[in-house]
């Protein structure tokens, strides 16, 4: 049977824990969309509308031809009707000719319609020796035309605020004249790895000494998630060492997140200097991994206050943590609605067994049989067993008040991988 966790576990009194799904509601409820900035089309891509877009003009503005062939009055073009060809139009053309009675104009795709026409004959069906042409075939008014306004009214919205721009919406926005567009902009998250025990990963490695993953893991993350990320140098256990890192963080960080220092040790300066900076509370959460917990707001200047998250040092605690905090708070900032992961309901085809009083995380595979999900524990689940991340499709949330879930029983998978993909 499997443990959620795995490692030594301090007993720790359930009085002290705060309830995960209150906590995560405490700190999403004090996180607030970023300010609107008006962006160029391409830097726009991904971020959210702050406000709906209007259509100035008809798209598209004139009538055009949709295909290579001859602008015809379709009550004179009969099959069989030899027609004189006075000129012809080409798309972006400004001068139009327009044909009299028996005469017709050779046009381009997305030339404007001359004066007086109403459809067009494809260049496949028409026979043209020495500028006349016979027509193989009749038209109807409208045929191969694209009328003026048929995408798009002016007046109307085409796009709608809080609408994630993706590369349609991008080009619609082009398509009705706009080249910037007003956006909540990407957040910048700082991340900080903290540590004397830390080494960079192309470093040697000194006794004693480990690699950070954490910083690559997180900044990854939050790129993920839609953010402008940015990993600062590992930081030593050193309150001095901290405050600048923090201190300099700030002055270009929407969000800051660390990893390592906030649980219970004596050397846990990240706590003390998070503290002097703003009003950052440290909690043990009822979850596993991840228990220890620290978020708040660091005071940039006298005005501006920054929201931090302090996750645990444990590379799958600060995985998770970041998943089940972090991630959602990103998307709230973009002025997203979508904060959650997909989540299916899957079988549990190997038993486990749970802490109480704790929500756990269980890294799973997953594989659909029929229309039923399954899903299987990765291996060990100790919160230093990165693997259990990387072969994961999912996160089985196993309920606080269940300490055993037999094989054959349900649960909810909140899903690190796109089921369709």
């Amino acid at each position: 049977m499997t443990g959620v966790g795995g490692g030594h576990h301090h007993h720790v009194d359930p009085g002290e824990l705060v309830p995960l799904e209150s906590y995560r509601r405490e700190v999403l409820k004090r996180i607030t969309p970023l300010k609107p900035i008006t962006l160029g089309l391409l830097e726009a891509h991904g971020c959210v509308l702050a406000e709906d877009v209007v259509a100035a003009t008809d798209v598209p503005a004139f009538a055009n031809s949709a295909m290579d062939g001859y602008a015809v009055r379709a009550k004179d073009a009969a099959p069989g009707d030899e027609l004189e060809v006075v000129g012809e139009i080409a798309a972006g053309a400004a001068r139009l000719i327009e044909p009299g009675p028996g005469q017709t104009v050779r046009i381009m795709t997305g030339a404007p319609l001359p004066p007086g026409t109403d459809a067009v004959v494809p260049v496949e069906v028409a026979d043209d020796v020495d500028n006349w042409v016979r027509l193989r075939v009749g038209s109807q008014p409208g045929d191969n035309v694209r009328a003026a306004g048929e995408d798009v009214r002016a007046g109307e919205i085409v796009l709608k605020e809080g609408t994630r721009l993706g590369a349609a919406d991008i080009g619609m926005c082009a398509a009705v004249g706009l080249g910037s567009v007003l956006v909540r902009p990407r957040p910048r998250v700082a991340i900080v790895s903290t540590g004397d025990e830390l080494a960079e990963p192309g470093a040697p490695l000194a006794p004693g000494q480990i690699r950070d993953s954490n910083s690559y893991t997180l900044t990854t993350m939050a790129r993920e998630a839609g953010a402008t990320a940015y990993r600062l140098p590992i930081v030593r256990d050193d309150p001095q060492a901290l405050l600048k890192a923090f201190e300099g963080a700030l002055a270009h960080a929407d969000l800051l997140v660390t990893s390592g220092g906030v649980s219970a040790g004596r050397r846990d300066f990240v706590k003390e200097v998070l503290s002097q900076l703003g009003d950052v509370r440290f909690r043990k959460v009822g979850m596993q991994p991840g228990m220890p917990q620290a978020f708040g707001y660091l005071v940039r200047g006298r005005s501006h206050a920054i929201p931090c998250f302090g996750l645990p040092g444990n590379p799958v605690s600060a995985y998770v943590s970041f998943e089940v905090f972090v991630r959602p708070a990103i998307r709230r900032l973009q002025g997203r609605t979508d904060l959650n992961r997909p989540r299916v309901t899957a079988v549990l085809d190997t038993p486990v067994r749970s802490p109480a009083h704790k929500v756990s995380f269980l890294r799973v595979t997953l594989r659909r049989s029929g229309s039923v999900w399954h899903a299987q524990s990765t291996g060990a689940q100790g919160s230093g067993i990165l693997r259990s991340v990387v072969l994961a499709d999912g996160l089985a949330e196993v309920p606080a008040n269940v300490t055993e879930v037999p094989a054959g029983q349900r649960l909810v998978v909140h899903l690190l991988v796109d089921p369709a993909a």
